[in-house]
């Protein structure tokens, strides 16, 4: 064996050897501390509660609804009721949640007014009535000077969809 190679090993049992010492100190106050529990008095174990049996319940369906079948249609779910439109192309500015979209003026080009809408990186786009905004199909139903107006398509909750009025104001931020 070579000098580097004793040298290490020797240094390893002595830190084996040191830390077993440090381990091996007096276990007096361990004892006192277990004689002293001992000495306590044994307090009251509660008992167990009691276990009721399962009363199972027989389901017996005669003239009653089928438990796995929504007891009233859905609102939205009725032929000709609202749905978003799945085959429209969606437009740039669905992409941005509503709350995150400002309207920041109107300009009026070959007798049009548009709506100027700002998004969340600072870049303003020409909007008109009928284009879409926000992520609930909200299909812009008017414009004014001081304000963009929605109607949203939204889930009432039941599998069907409702309408909801929205707007985005001049000055919303």
């Amino acid at each position: 064996m070579n000098a580097p190679s004793r040298t290490l090993r020797l240094v390893t049992m002595l830190v084996a050897a040191l830390a077993m010492a440090g381990c091996s100190r007096g276990m007096a106050d361990l004892d006192a501390y277990i004689g002293e529990v001992k000495v306590r008095p044994g307090g009251r174990i509660e008992p167990l509660p009691e276990i009721r049996t399962y009363e199972t319940f027989r389901y017996n369906p005669g003239d009653a609804r089928s438990p796995f079948v929504p007891d009233m249609p859905a609102v939205g779910s009725v032929v000709g009721g609202v749905r978003p439109d799945a085959d429209r192309r969606r437009e740039f500015l669905e992409s941005f949640p509503l709350d995150t979209l400002n309207m920041v003026g109107t300009v009026s080009m070959g007798g049009r007014l548009y709506g100027l809408v700002q998004t969340s990186d600072k870049l303003v786009h020409r909007v008109l009535t009928g284009n879409y905004l926000g992520q609930n199909d909200g299909r812009i139903v008017s414009i004014t000077s001081s304000e963009i107006q929605l109607l949203e398509i939204i889930p009432d909750g039941l599998g069907g969809y409702t309408e909801r009025a929205a707007s985005v104001s001049l000055g919303d931020t």
